[in-house]
């Protein structure tokens, strides 16, 4: 039963990314370092929030590597 209900879920999210991607067609102009890339606002956002993903891990990461090794005792 909650297998039909995991892919109800999934469903669900992908019919609510696809009504976002075609309610953002519209295309935004970025400027980075002198280039320009002209974009549909969907894909802009999508970046941002992967780069967001994989940046905020990597850094909770290295915090937690780092607190770690300030809580150990000296050998």
């Amino acid at each position: 039963m909650m297998r039909y209900a995991y892919m109800f879920l999934i469903a669900l999210a992908v019919v609510i990314l696809l009504v976002f991607k075609i309610q953002n067609l519209s295309a935004v102009t970025v400027s980075f370092l002198g280039a320009d890339f002209t974009m549909p606002v969907s894909f802009l956002i999508l970046g941002v929030y992967v780069l967001g993903m994989l940046t905020g891990s990597s850094v909770y990461g290295l915090l937690r590597s780092w607190t770690k090794g300030a809580l150990q005792k000296p050998q």
